[in-house]
């Protein structure tokens, strides 16, 4: 199957196993057996320790260039503590394989047996396996709950009486094309010391003979400390807008998980190519716009506040690397892509619809015409 991206085989006959991400397990496709992720990893470390290590010179090459890509990182921007950041993705790494898109340069990390078809961000059915070495391994990763089948019922359910969508888009077999993609994100701690002036008021209103007199007070309001941050969330792949996966935030970080690629059957991995410096603005943004609310929401009872002055020093800490799941259907209309997404935990969804210019211009016509006949009739009487 074109979307099956590693190929755990299970244990009692063999048949490929997938997660399920609605009992949290790999399941078995043929005698559905179940096994949880560390039950796999310990058949295969087993399988892996009893075997000869192979690959010597390619793993000491790849040990190599993630050394530069560290010295990269810690040149652009100093910083950021990536120190924990490593190459090890651990035992059956060396069956991974890169699939490269030629149209929007995507790179999915996938098992060396895909037969992927067809990308998932722009859609273009030729993907190009390529070798897999000198990429990070993610920290952590959130494991999918939403299931292929409640995905694209959340996507009919969308689009459900949107009478101007082409039929492009609602074919049901196209509908059935939405992959599973762990999406690449940094996850950014530290603490933001804020000082922020805003200028409040209170207005009261009192009766004096015939007249209502109202009374102004104005107030200088001050407040002032440090918040701290933990896991400000940004993506690290250029081919996902970032409006989208704002928009399907937030994820719960309860269900964060150490890495392992036993979640990754059935699902593809995109590879991060937006590194931690490039990065840094939207985090700094967002941690400072996050200190500054904390400060907002605790000048109360006042009818206005306008801020005059805000003063936020932000103190980075450590960065941490992680694949957070995302449903992803790309479709082509009229020459434009138009990508939608569903958050994998929360079935949360975002996308830009295209719109029939035919259905579009059909339901103006139709809508005019009648109108501009009464209003000649109307002119004539």
């Amino acid at each position: 199957m074109g979307e099956k991206v590693t190929n755990y085989q299970c244990p009692n006959c063999t048949a490929p196993l997938h997660f399920d991400g609605t009992i949290g397990k790999l399941k078995c496709d043929f005698c559905e057996s179940t096994f949880t992720a560390e039950e796999i990893e310990a058949v295969y470390k087993a399988q892996e320790e009893a075997a000869e290590k192979a690959f010597v010179e390619e793993e000491w090459e790849a040990e190599e260039e993630e050394q530069e890509l560290k010295e990269n990182i810690g040149a652009e921007d100093g910083d950021w503590d990536d120190s924990s950041m490593t190459q090890d993705w651990g035992e059956g790494s060396e069956k991974l394989r890169v699939y490269n898109c030629p149209s929007c340069g995507a790179e999915l990390i996938c098992e060396e047996t895909t037969a992927a078809t067809s990308c998932p961000y722009c859609g273009n059915p030729s993907v190009v396996p390529g070798q897999f070495h000198g990429a990070l391994k993610p920290d952590y990763v959130i494991p999918f709950k939403v299931d292929k089948e409640q995905a694209v019922a959340m996507l009919k359910e969308h689009y459900k009486g949107k009478f101007l969508l082409p039929k492009s888009f609602t074919n049901e077999n196209h509908i059935q094309e939405i992959k599973g993609v762990y999406v690449p994100f940094w996850l950014f701690d530290g603490k933001a010391d804020a000082d922020v002036m805003f200028h409040a008021t209170r207005t009261f209103v009192r009766r004096q003979g015939d007249y209502e007199v109202s009374t102004t007070h104005h107030y200088n309001v001050r407040r002032a400390g440090t918040v701290a941050f933990e896991k400000i969330p940004v993506d690290a792949s250029s081919k996902m807008p970032d409006e989208y996966m704002d928009a399907i935030e937030p994820f719960d970080y309860g269900d964060l998980k150490e890495f392992s690629t036993a979640y990754l059957p059935g699902f593809f991995a995109d590879k991060y190519d937006v590194v931690v410096a490039d990065c840094s603005k939207r985090a700094d943004d967002r941690a400072a716009e996050t200190a500054y609310r904390a400060m907002e929401d605790s000048v109360k009872g006042y009818m206005t506040k306008i801020c005059i002055n805000k003063d936020i020093l932000l103190k980075r800490g450590e960065v941490k690397y992680a694949m957070l799941p995302v449903w992803l259907l790309s479709t082509r209309w009229k020459g434009q892509n138009f990508l939608f997404a569903v958050n994998g935990q929360t079935g949360k969804m975002v996308g830009d619809l295209p719109v029939s210019n035919g259905k579009f211009w059909g339901l103006f016509a139709g809508i005019t015409i009648p109108l501009t006949i009464v209003l000649s009739l109307l002119l004539m009487l």
